[in-house]
């Protein structure tokens, strides 16, 4: 019996996985708004193995021509602030990356990037979330990420949030979530005026990191 449902568990995710990087609702079947303009490139990682996830916001134009999660300036600042090199970031059995729309949304009439597609989490989060049976730790960067994993508890905008980040990560329930600004070079300033994130809280983010990651 036990070997059944290690094997059935071991298989989930690469299956849902798949399924995942099939997906073309966004373009297809659009429920919020126009269609994705562009061909649909979803992006995921992770396995069974996994003790700590990221829940991102969406994958940026750079992640979606490579197909790899976080392959820019903002990838280079989160491994950063976690403690860890490319490998460990990009090990499958050791850190999952689930965002909240897994298809890059396009550009703004600024040039910025547009919110996470809607279509993605009624569709995904929970069935992804819940082959990943292993995670310790949930990482949730961004207002999106915050707003569906908190709920009532990211009130107040994203600053708010962040500030209450020990009592949000002693509060939680196995798995424990850290709320965290993302990590885009455009966030440079707000790094400024809240030194208290890279003071307080990096430091208890890269301990909890490392001894996940043993």
């Amino acid at each position: 019996m036990t070997g059944s449902s290690s094997t059935s568990e071991a298989s989930g995710f690469p299956d849902l996985a798949r399924r995942l990087r099939d997906c073309r609702i966004c373009r297809d079947v659009p429920r919020f708004g126009v269609a994705l303009p562009h061909e649909p490139r979803p992006i995921v990682q992770g396995s069974v193995e996994a003790r700590l996830l990221i829940a991102s916001q969406a994958p940026g134009n750079r992640a979606h021509q490579s197909g790899v999660p976080f392959q820019d300036p903002s990838g280079i600042r989160l491994r950063a602030w976690l403690g860890t090199d490319e490998a460990t970031f990009y090990d499958p059995g050791r850190i999952a990356i689930v965002p909240m729309g897994h298809c890059f949304p396009g550009y703004d009439a600024s040039g910025a990037d547009l919110p996470p597609r809607r279509e993605c989490a009624p569709a995904w989060r929970v069935p992804v979330l819940e082959a990943l049976p292993r995670v310790e730790l949930i990482l949730v960067i961004g207002r999106y990420a915050q707003a569906w994993h908190l709920g009532h508890a990211a009130k107040g905008g994203l600053t708010a949030t962040v500030r209450r980040w020990r009592e949000i990560l002693d509060g939680s329930d196995r798995p424990r979530i850290l709320p965290l600004p993302h990590p885009s070079w455009r966030n440079s300033g707000w790094l400024k005026t809240n030194p208290w994130f890279e003071a307080e809280l990096l430091p208890v983010l890269r301990a909890e990191v490392a001894a996940l990651m043993r």
